[in-house]
Formats: structure tokens, sequence, C-alpha cells
């Protein structure tokens, strides 16, 4: 069920402007309003989950569709070879400031970090 105040929900619903680089019936895909590298996408299940907590089996076939599309942006970004990074960030601890599942595509320059 959609959150009337979720600003993920509403670009969604097309309440709140924004580009979609890709868009189908279960996910959407935008530029990152504050990237961290020259390539910074957010991949965004339309159905509002809130944690990974929440995710069971009947979400496994969205949750693999998000990979899938992050593959094919990554390609249309031309950083396959390159290489990227996809993080889900879970709770606050982690730094997620939205409370919606997302996955960061980052790449476009060489990521300092962990391996």
């Amino acid at each position: 069920m959609p959150d009337s105040g979720c600003i993920f929900c509403k670009i969604a619903r097309r309440e709140v402007g924004s580009t979609f680089l890709y868009r189908d019936d279960r996910i959407y895909v935008i530029e990152d309003i504050h990237p961290v590298a020259p390539v910074h996408l957010l991949i965004i299940p339309i159905q509002h989950i809130t944690s990974l907590a929440y995710i069971g089996s009947r979400q496994s076939p969205m949750m693999g569709h998000i990979f899938t599309v992050a593959e094919e942006m990554a390609r249309r970004k031309g950083i396959t070879v390159s290489g990227y990074r996809l993080v889900m960030n879970q709770g606050s601890n982690s730094g997620q400031s939205v409370v919606h599942i997302h996955m960061n595509l980052i790449g476009g320059a060489p990521l300092a970090g962990i391996g």
C-alpha cells in the first residue's frame, strides 16, 4: 500500500516531478539528487516496502528484477566493464534516508571502499 507522505511513492504516482530513466509495472529508476559519483541512480520498487525485513517469497521476483534492471542501467551508462557498486541501506544506522527500500547504483569513477 502506498504511503501518502513517502517521496518515492509520490514520484511513482507522478505527484512530484522527476525524470524516469526506466519504468515498468514493478520498479522505476531516477538519478539521485545528491550524487556521490558521476553515475548515481536509484532503483526503486513502486510498491511501498519500508524494510528488507518485510521481503518475503512474494517479493522475490521483484527483488531479482531490481538486479536485472541495475545491470541494464549500468550498460546504458557505459560502466558495466569499468565497474559499479550496488548498495541497499537498511535502517537508520546504515544511513537509509528514505524509508522505502531502494538500490543505489554508483559508478563512473574509481570508488574507494570496502571490498
